[in-house]
């Protein structure tokens, strides 16, 4: 595999949202007024819908809260998302040219039918973990176990299924993990993550930059975070590779460091549907990165060495994966 010559990954420094604007932002000047027009007026009414329907959603068993975002979400993403849904049915041509046109046709209508569950779930998701093992199987979890007792451990955690589901689980079984993760831009979507994976019981770290001390922090002292492994920055998918050049430019280039630097293991971690708002937590076998010979650099090796153990998961389940329908860059395939 050709390499690509990088650089440094470039920071990303969360800023977080603004303060809410009071009545005085109005004699401000102009900056003042937009910005109390865009919290009270532009996105307040989207951040109240989004937590009125979290809590109204609540009243409604698991299974039919889940098939309501089913339903929705492929009734709207057709209609109101329609170069989301051009990206992601070119990406599955990309991806599985081995499948037939009504193939890619069905696993795209299950990618929208994952997307509204996940959405949805929210709302019952302490619910659907209180019903193990009914409604949540695990696989692989002893060793997964095993590797954390004797830490350190770096959970790689891709977003296959309903990846919240995760959270309850490994604080379940004795794992609180330190957890880094991007906050969604809306306020409202903002808030209620942030609510469940702190009921779930996970220590959220700093988003961004902020988060790499702490994390490093952790692993030294020999405990536990969760790195997202796959992923999409501003609507480009960075990782896995599916055939591209390795890059610093990923979230496996931050996983490769912090096992470098504090000899963790690396545990990839995924959750999957089976059916409705039933699922199956895979715990993927740890392992440590290769020696590295007497190299001075070997981080990009390292990248692919962490990507030969994802990317095949992601491709297999491309029908539950959250990335689908962002772009794919340049040598993708």
């Amino acid at each position: 595999m050709a390499r690509e010559n990088v650089g440094q990954r470039k920071v990303w420094v969360y800023e977080g949202h603004s303060p809410r604007p009071g009545l005085a932002a109005l004699f401000r000047g102009p900056e003042g007024r937009q910005d109390f027009y865009r919290y009270w007026f532009k996105e307040g009414p989207g951040n109240a819908l989004d937590i009125s329907v979290y809590f109204a959603l609540k009243i409604l068993p698991i299974d039919a809260c889940s098939d309501l975002g089913a339903r929705y979400s492929r009734y709207t993403i057709p209609r109101q998302f329609k170069q989301q849904e051009k990206r992601a049915r070119a990406n599955l041509a990309r991806l599985r040219p081995d499948l037939t046109d009504a193939q890619r046709d069905a696993m795209f209508i299950a990618n929208c039918d994952a997307q509204g569950r996940f959405v949805a779930e929210y709302s019952v998701l302490m619910r659907i973990a209180a019903a193990r093992p009914r409604r949540v199987q695990r696989v692989g979890a002893e060793k997964m176990l095993e590797a954390v007792r004797d830490g350190p451990v770096i959970l790689a955690a891709m977003h296959l299924g309903n990846w919240e589901i995760m959270a309850p689980e490994l604080v379940e079984m004795g794992v609180v993990p330190n957890v880094n993760f991007a906050p969604p831009p809306q306020r409202g979507r903002n808030w209620i993550t942030r609510r469940v994976r702190s009921k779930a019981g996970l220590r959220l770290l700093p988003s961004g930059y902020a988060s790499i001390r702490p994390a490093f922090k952790e692993l030294k002292s020999g405990g536990v975070i969760v790195q997202f492994c796959d992923e999409g920055f501003r609507g480009v998918v960075r990782g896995p590779l599916f055939g591209r050049p390795p890059t610093t430019e990923c979230n496996m280039a931050v996983i490769a460091r912090l096992a470098r630097m504090t000899g963790a293991k690396i545990a990839p971690i995924y959750c999957v549907r089976t059916h409705q708002a039933r699922f199956i937590f895979h715990c993927v076998e740890p392992f440590s990165l290769p020696p590295n010979d007497g190299k001075a650099d070997t981080l990009m090796d390292d990248i692919v060495f962490i990507n030969a153990v994802v990317e095949p998961i992601i491709r297999a389940h491309l029908e539950q994966w959250y990335f689908l329908d962002n772009r794919l860059p340049p040598g993708a395939a």
